[in-house]
């Protein structure tokens, strides 16, 4: 199945604080995640959004509703799900 992607304000607002060659990265992983869900993606239990998305140290936390894929938040591992 292929997604639309959708970043929430939030989400580029973290983008913008990484260092380029990690931005880099996550939006590479970010891009690939278009087709199937291609990555270490990973369905969360009792939290909102419900999926996440491992790049690195770097988690990518993202819902999908129906062909659209809405990434809400990019955080480093030790502050995603606090």
């Amino acid at each position: 199945m292929k997604y639309t992607i959708e970043f929430k304000p939030r989400a580029i607002k973290d983008l913008k604080v990484l260092a380029p060659r990690d931005r880099g990265r996550v939006l590479a992983k970010v891009e690939s995640l278009q087709i199937d869900l291609v990555g270490d993606v990973k369905r969360l239990t009792n939290f909102t959004p419900e999926y996440r998305l491992r790049v690195g140290s770097y988690r990518v936390l993202f819902e999908i509703e129906e062909s659209r894929l809405i990434i809400y938040r990019i955080l480093p591992r030790g502050e995603a799900y606090r």
